[in-house]
């Protein structure tokens, strides 16, 4: 593929799962490839597999030393890495602010840093992992919905921001996806994403696929066009069939022990 043939490209949270996939994915078309994740030792077997480098740390403060890495500049930045935080208002305020500084903030503190040679030069790209819960949303995780949308909102300010000055930005929101994040989820992942879950290479030819016919919003999953499509025009239909899997839900947790 041309956009990724020779170009310089940073996945976070690459260590595993979505990541490592897309990572792989994008040496496999010829680019040279940063690996970050929090995990070093994550970073550096999947960096060694396909002859990247790896950048552990906090994927919010990565771009200057993956600059550096990469010779100087990026061409493509895959902000991937994500923070699964289940729960409703309840949730510590350190639980919601953990979803903020990941799913949001890491972003926007990429692109800060990203943007200025990228408007200089006329051309970069950004590529948002979001989540089909930023779309719609997710049972039993406010703090995971509500920061997906901001990521979704952020990817959508960039897109419609700058895309007459040669940058190129794509929203990824796929359903479920076979990773420890979907294993985290318990009984709301087995309920509502494990039926339809795909693998994490999966989503990584649907990301290439986007990136090739430059479409914004990428969907692993095509039938999540339909559910937003739905939770647009008919909300309160919408509304109310998440709510019958909203109480499905609590009956499972019921069974379990767990009412809460």
């Amino acid at each position: 593929m041309e956009a990724l043939r020779d170009a310089r490209v940073v996945v976070t949270g690459a260590g595993g799962g979505i990541g490592a996939a897309l990572a792989r994915a994008c040496a496999a078309e010829g680019a040279r490839v940063v690996v970050n994740d929090l995990d070093p030792d994550a970073a550096a077997k999947v960096a060694d597999e396909i002859g990247g480098t790896a950048v552990p740390g906090d994927a919010s403060g990565v771009v200057p030393a993956a600059r550096a890495a990469l010779g100087g500049g990026i061409d493509v930045f895959c902000a991937n890495a994500g923070v699964g935080t289940g729960g409703g208002p309840e949730a510590d305020d350190a639980d919601w602010e953990l979803a903020w500084d990941v799913n949001v903030m890491s972003h926007v503190r990429a692109a800060r840093a990203l943007l200025p040679a990228w408007l200089d030069r006329g051309e970069g790209r950004f590529v948002s992992t979001v989540s089909a819960a930023g779309l719609l949303t997710m049972i039993g995780a406010a703090p995971y919905s509500v920061t997906k949308h901001g990521a979704l909102a952020f990817a959508e300010w960039l897109s419609l921001t700058y895309r007459h000055r040669g940058i190129h930005v794509h929203a990824v929101c796929p359903q479920g996806v076979r990773t420890a994040m979907l294993r985290s989820t318990g009984v709301a992942g087995d309920l509502v994403l494990a039926p339809t879950a795909i693998e994490p290479e999966d989503v990584a030819r649907a990301v290439l696929d986007g990136i090739a016919a430059e479409r914004f919003l990428i969907l692993p999953h095509p039938e999540v066009a339909e559910f937003y499509a739905a939770r647009a025009g008919r909300p309160e239909r919408w509304l109310g069939g998440m709510n019958r899997i909203q109480r499905a839900y609590e009956e499972l947790r019921a069974k379990e022990g767990d009412p809460a």
